[in-house]
């Protein structure tokens, strides 16, 4: 079982930093942004697993030749656990520690988000117009051209007065398809836990690289929807004048990452061949299923 956390530890290592950097740093993902997101999906649950299983196993080596073995000693001896060692008991409140620490902050991130929501939709209820000519849209009064999304139950479209004066009707139509294919496909239950899983270690680069590859990839998704739909000359324009309204603060690498969408739009890369885009898919299955079936053959 020893050999088995170490080989279990290596994995969540690797999963949480060297691999992670790699595929936030790899350029197809942008041929393939739904491939991709599963790959991201699949690093960030195989991750957890293998390092919360790491711990568990090693922990509980002494009570069995294999980890079922180990869980029926202590299922019929709860106070076996007491003899296993003081490497063994870290090992083992490490692992349960882990587990923990992920579960809250991911029910804390969850719970912040929420609250954030109901705030931002009581505030668009108060100042914000509902749009008869397009249901589950509201205009806000404001000269700043502006158009996102709220997801949830009351999921809601957002305009503002000075994106329908600066964008003509097909550019509109191009926004709100983008900001539709969003709250259809759910992308933030998608970027959520990673925005947990950045928050949990914020040291790791790989973790952090992961939240923002994953945010820009739902993006990239959400303008491969529009461009389905509309005239993506259209849809890069409105996306322009639309980005162009952020701060000025953040105008360095958020005008770059802008720039490097719209010429996607408009220049599609070459999706994956099939074998590649198979590949890609049964990667990310392969990926999530190594760590339980790791601890299944323990």
């Amino acid at each position: 079982m020893e050999i088995a956390a170490v080989g279990l530890l290596v994995i969540g290592v690797a999963l949480a930093e060297p691999v992670s950097r790699a595929l936030a740093a790899a350029r197809w993902p942008a041929r393939d942004p739904v491939g991709a997101l599963l790959v991201w999906q699949a690093v960030g649950l195989a991750g957890g697993l293998a390092l919360v299983g790491a711990g568990t196993v090693y922990g509980l080596a002494p009570l069995g030749p294999d980890l079922w073995s180990a869980l029926a000693v202590l299922a019929v001896s709860p106070a076996a656990v007491l003899a296993i060692g003081n490497d063994h008991l870290l090992a083992l409140a490490v692992g349960l520690g882990l587990a923990c620490w992920l579960l809250g902050v991911m029910a804390a991130t969850t719970s912040r988000t929420l609250r954030a929501r109901r705030r931002h939709c009581d505030l668009l209820d108060v100042l914000a117009t509902p749009w008869p000519a397009v249901p589950g849209a509201h205009v806000l009064d404001h000269a700043t051209p502006v158009a996102y999304c709220l997801p949830g139950r009351r999921s809601r479209l957002v305009l503002s007065v000075g994106t329908l004066e600066a964008l003509d009707p097909g550019q509109v139509v191009a926004v709100l398809a983008h900001e539709r294919a969003h709250l259809r496909e759910r992308h933030d239950l998608v970027v959520l836990p990673f925005v947990a899983w950045g928050a949990t270690a914020p040291f790791v680069q790989g973790m952090v690289r992961a939240q923002v590859a994953v945010a820009a990839l739902i993006e990239m998704r959400a303008d491969d929807v529009a461009a389905a739909h509309t005239q993506p000359a259209e849809l890069a324009c409105a996306l322009r004048t639309v980005g162009g309204a952020a701060p000025a603060a953040a105008l360095g690498s958020f005008v770059t990452a802008l720039d490097r969408r719209l010429a996607r739009i408009t220049t599609p890369p070459a999706p994956l061949p099939g074998p590649v885009w198979a590949l890609v898919r049964v990667a990310a299955a392969v990926l999530v299923a190594l760590p339980p079936v790791a601890l299944l053959v323990t």
